[in-house]
C-alpha cells in the first residue's frame, strides 16, 4: 500500500517538472515534445495505464 502511495507521488513529481517545462518553453517543438512525454504520466496518474 505505502509503495503504491509513493509510486503515484513519484509520476505525480515528475509530471509537474514536465508541466513547469512545458509552461516555461517558447518554442512549439519543444511544447509539442512535453505534451507527448506528459501523457503516459497522466494515463498512470489516472490509473488508466
Amino acid at each position: 500500500m505505502i509503495i503504491t502511495i509513493l509510486y503515484y507521488v513519484l509520476i505525480g513529481f515528475i509530471a509537474g517538472l514536465i508541466l513547469w517545462n512545458l509552461f516555461k518553453t517558447r518554442k512549439w517543438q519543444d511544447e509539442l515534445l512535453y505534451v507527448i512525454i506528459l501523457m503516459p504520466f497522466i494515463l498512470r496518474l489516472l490509473r488508466l495505464k
